[in-house]
Formats: structure tokens, sequence, C-alpha cells
């Protein structure tokens, strides 16, 4: 095992943290390293309910710039888009990883290739 392993940044809604849990199993299982969400336990509510708007805008904004770093650093990202929803900040992501030229993978277009 002398080769590089692939960097594989997960895409999508936070309010899908069970598939996030499934996609870092099934991408680490392949031998790829898995680089996701901060914090899938919670919702954004129970995490940042207390925060003023502007707080909360400040937060979201440094944790989409993270995750975009995320993006910089993998050889491609694998898009969640469960029963086919894509909210802004994973457009945002989308485009990044496009404008970096990485890789695009869409959960719902492995599962049907799974299902056929």
């Amino acid at each position: 095992m002398s080769e590089k392993p692939v960097i594989v940044t997960l895409c999508g809604s936070t309010k899908f943290k069970d598939e996030f849990v499934s996609a870092n199993l099934r991408e680490t299982l392949k031998g790829k390293i898995v680089l996701s969400i901060g914090c899938d336990t919670k919702t954004d509510d129970d995490i940042f309910g207390h925060l003023s708007e502007e707080e909360f805008k400040k937060t979201k904004e440094k944790l989409d710039w993270l995750h975009k770093r995320k993006i910089d650093i993998s050889d491609e990202i694998l898009v969640l888009d469960v029963n086919g929803y894509i909210g802004e900040s994973t457009k945002g992501e989308i485009d990044h990883a496009k404008s970096c030229n990485k890789r695009i993978r869409y959960l719902s277009e492995e599962s049907e290739a799974v299902d056929e």
C-alpha cells in the first residue's frame, strides 16, 4: 500500500447527518481519506440557537470557508444530495470544487448505478 489514498470531502446539508455517517464509512472502506462536517450529532439550532442572527451569520461564513479549504486539499467531493436536495451552501461548495477542477460525485448517481 504505497499508493497515496484519494482524499474525498463530503458535501451536503447537515440535516442529513445519518447519510454523512454512512458515506464516511463507505468511503473509508474503499481506502479513501474522508473529510466531513465538523459536527454531525446535533442540528444547527441545537448548536447555534443561542447566537444572535449576526453571530450566526459570521459563524456560518467561517464554517463555509473552512469546508472550502477541505475541498482545496481534496482530490474529489461527494455530494450527499439526499432526495435531490442541494442547499445554497452545498451549491457554493460544488462551484468551488468546479473552480478547483476537483472530481465531483453525487450520491444520487451512485445510488442509481447500484439499483440498476
